[in-house]
């Protein structure tokens, strides 16, 4: 069975989207940056969301080749358009950059995907996450803190109808006072 993380970044107050889908209080530093893109290169398939699909592919699929790109840079798009990708939406028609489209149940592919062969999936927005959390697919939660508050947007949780409990398995402070904690499910 695949391990299934969600990861985001998130501010203090819990969101990682402010109101109009503002992501900017949320830029890394160079440390974090390496370490977000150490986890796409160890990412055996990425599953998106459409909001953050059509954010990162508007920006990554040729981030290496604008000027001034930096050697991160460069790096993190090679590694984000090689990496295997799954975009579930019912609202767009192609994707491309490795990727395929699924249209119908979420939670059904997820599971679909846990069950087979491969390496590590990653969940990435924070509503495809919501319908896998609610069904206990996530295996591990990445939650990196920024020292802000945004005071509303999307929210990183969704409301659950049980408990989840979960046990920490690593903390670690980046530059800026930005702090990741990891925490796996308790079977």
């Amino acid at each position: 069975m695949r391990k299934l993380t969600f990861g985001m970044s998130v501010s203090l107050d819990g969101y990682v989207a402010a109101p109009g889908d503002d992501l900017g209080w949320g830029v890394p530093s160079d440390e974090l940056f390496q370490w977000w893109s150490d986890r796409v290169a160890a990412t055996g398939t990425a599953l998106y969301g459409r909001k953050l699909w059509e954010a990162m592919s508007s920006h990554w699929p040729t981030a290496d080749q604008q000027p001034g790109a930096t050697p991160a840079a460069i790096e993190f798009a090679g590694r984000w358009r090689d990496m295997p990708k799954v975009v579930f939406s019912s609202t767009i028609d192609t994707v491309d950059w490795n990727a395929r489209l699924h249209t119908g149940d979420a939670v059904t592919e997820i599971t679909r995907l846990k069950d087979g062969d491969g390496g590590p999936l990653d969940i990435a927005g924070a509503t495809l996450a919501a319908a896998a959390m609610r069904e206990g697919l996530i295996d591990e939660y990445a939650i990196v803190t920024h020292p802000v508050l945004i005071g509303g947007g999307t929210p990183f949780f969704t409301a659950l109808d049980k408990w989840v409990n979960l046990t920490l398995v690593e903390t670690r402070t980046f530059p800026g006072g930005v702090l990741l904690t990891r925490y796996e499910t308790k079977n």
